[in-house]
């Protein structure tokens, strides 16, 4: 692990994104980072984990938004295999949408794509010292947070599970599919989304897609 890593301590780095040219283009600036090295790349969450299984990572830049498994199940899924492997997200979504919650899941920092990639550079090293990465926007929504919690977004306030079945529900998923793919049965699915329709007080499943919609959670 690269917690306490020194300048001539390789930082071995994960890339999950499915976009081709935005793990190129990463690639490309970290080969100038004396300290940095590309060890493996993945366009989703299902190979995400992979790569962790694998070990020989130190920090790993998650992608949100990807098809098949995204990067809020990705999360979760390495926060059980890996407790302690440092995972940054890097996400097209601003801040506000993700940023707290994401954090709140295990996340190690936040950024958005259109950051400077100097920021990044900082993010990875921050992150490998075992300490998160805060940006000014995010330190402000999560001292909000704690001095007015009730202004929270319905969103804020699920569990890692019921986050995940509410994404997977609002992009159209189905109960059965959901059920196979998290390895869950359909009567526990359901009782998450029974739990997600009381917490945001929504009736169905197109109010679910309308809010994720209309928050930016989904595109």
């Amino acid at each position: 692990m690269c917690h306490g890593a020194f300048p001539h301590t390789m930082i071995r780095i994960a890339i999950v994104d499915d976009h081709a040219m935005v793990r190129a283009g990463l690639r490309q600036f970290f080969a100038d980072q004396i300290d940095f090295t590309v060890v493996a790349e993945a366009t989703n969450g299902r190979e995400a984990l992979e790569i962790v299984r694998r070990g020989e990572v130190d920090v790993i830049l998650l992608d949100i938004s990807m098809p098949g498994q995204s990067g809020v199940d990705a999360l979760a899924g390495i926060r059980v295999r890996a407790p302690d492997l440092p995972v940054l997200i890097l996400s097209g979504f601003p801040e506000e949408h993700y940023a707290t919650t994401m954090l709140r899941h295990g996340a190690s920092g936040y950024l958005n794509k259109d950051c400077d990639p100097e920021e990044i550079v900082r993010a990875i090293r921050t992150v490998c010292r075992g300490r998160k990465y805060i940006t000014a926007g995010v330190a402000e929504q999560l001292a909000e947070g704690l001095s007015g919690g009730g202004d929270k977004p319905p969103h804020e306030h699920l569990s890692e599970r019921e986050l995940q079945v509410f994404l997977r529900l609002a992009r159209g998923e189905t109960i059965g599919h959901m059920a196979e793919s998290m390895s869950l049965s359909v009567k526990t699915v359901s009782t998450y989304r029974t739990r997600v329709m009381e917490k945001m007080k929504l009736e169905s499943n197109s109010d679910l897609t309308y809010y994720a919609l209309k928050n930016g959670l989904i595109q």
